[in-house]
């Protein structure tokens, strides 16, 4: 079986995960690139890499699939660029701003006969797949409904670079929301027509890390959304993300069934832990996880991307599947705009669940 060469671009904050990831999965990183050449040359000494210009990583014969991990108004520009140069791709979350360049990017690919992926991938763990299996096994007998939710003050206080959270194309819905989305569509299935909310609480925020420390941030996208969702398999729920809302005690994510209900972890982690409470239980039970990659495994996608293209199946972490995504997030906010419900036309199949040995 011929071995797959990855190539990096774009080495901020993420890329150490990639770096430090990929080659335990079977993945060689042959280089990384960056439109800041040093940064790359940063991270390709910290990680033994080869450190190239974006224009000579996209050359490079020796390398399959390209690794997006620009910042999101940058995606769609630089998957279809891989593409053009004859690269399977995948990309960080979002797949693209619109859905415009993100039906350009599927579309290209399929002309070319290439795979795009796009993160998350934090599905693929151990937690979500022990959810998953629960959910198929009918531990919780027939799914009727869902409420998830993501509240935190903003990445601002943190973040050495928060600009672009604030911005058209990210935002609580487009920065954290595609790891709640596409929980949910491998728990339920894809959405059938969805509604919502937004506001932008507040006009600017203020820079906390200390290189950038009382810097004000301009606010041009909501800060929380509520979407409202109702799934062709026929659950409906709600959707809340918000860099509003720090102080709360709401639970991530918890499926409610004919027969009991499921606490799902944080879809950001690849680990549990995992309650279930079935009708005749007085409490909680926290559920062994069945499925090994709790650790931090970004990059499972990519090698399942991979290994994919190798057995000529479908990939988990698809575009199709992230365009789904892409489709709800914009559908929520157009909703609010509108006042009214939208139909969902983008569906996907729900991905293949892993087996406890993959």
């Amino acid at each position: 079986m011929q071995a797959i060469n990855v190539g990096i671009i774009g080495c901020g904050n993420i890329s150490g995960n990639y770096l430090q990831n990929c080659p335990k999965f079977g993945l060689p990183v042959a280089a990384c690139a960056d439109i800041d050449l040093p940064r790359a040359e940063a991270k390709a000494a910290e990680y033994g890499v080869k450190a190239v210009t974006v224009d000579q990583l996209f050359a490079d014969p020796d390398i399959h699939v390209i690794i997006n991990l620009t910042v999101p108004l940058a995606h769609a520009e630089v998957n279809l660029a891989a593409l053009h140069a004859w690269k399977h791709v995948y990309t960080e979350k979002p797949l693209a701003v619109t859905r415009a360049d993100g039906q350009k990017t599927l579309a290209l690919a399929q002309e070319k006969g290439l795979r795009v992926g796009s993160a998350p991938d934090t599905f693929l763990g151990g937690g979500l797949q022990t959810c998953r299996k629960l959910i198929d096994d009918g531990a919780i007998g027939a799914p009727v409904a869902f409420s998830a939710f993501m509240g935190s003050f903003g990445p601002e206080a943190w973040h050495p670079n928060p600009l672009f959270f604030y911005q058209p194309g990210a935002g609580p819905m487009f920065d954290i929301g595609p790891y709640y989305l596409t929980a949910l569509i491998h728990l339920l299935g894809p959405a059938r027509r969805v509604t919502g909310l937004t506001r932008a609480s507040y006009p600017e925020r203020v820079a906390g890390h200390e290189s950038i420390r009382g810097q004000k941030i301009p606010v041009n996208t909501p800060t929380h959304i509520i979407g409202a969702m109702e799934m062709e398999s026929g659950p409906i729920g709600t959707v809340i993300t918000s860099f509003d809302v720090g102080l709360h005690h709401q639970p991530r994510i918890e499926i409610y069934g004919s027969e009991g209900a499921l606490a799902v972890p944080d879809p950001n982690t690849f680990d549990g832990p995992v309650f279930l409470r079935r009708r005749e239980d007085k409490e909680w039970q926290e559920i062994p996880l069945t499925h090994p990659h709790t650790e931090n495994s970004r990059g499972l996608g990519v090698a399942d991307m991979a290994r994919a293209i190798q057995e000529d199946r479908p990939h988990r972490a698809s575009g199709s599947l992230a365009y789904h995504v892409l489709d709800l997030m914009q559908a929520f906010h157009e909703a609010s705009d509108e006042g009214h419900h939208i139909d969902i036309t983008s569906g996907v199949s729900r991905p293949a669940p892993l087996t406890p040995t993959d």
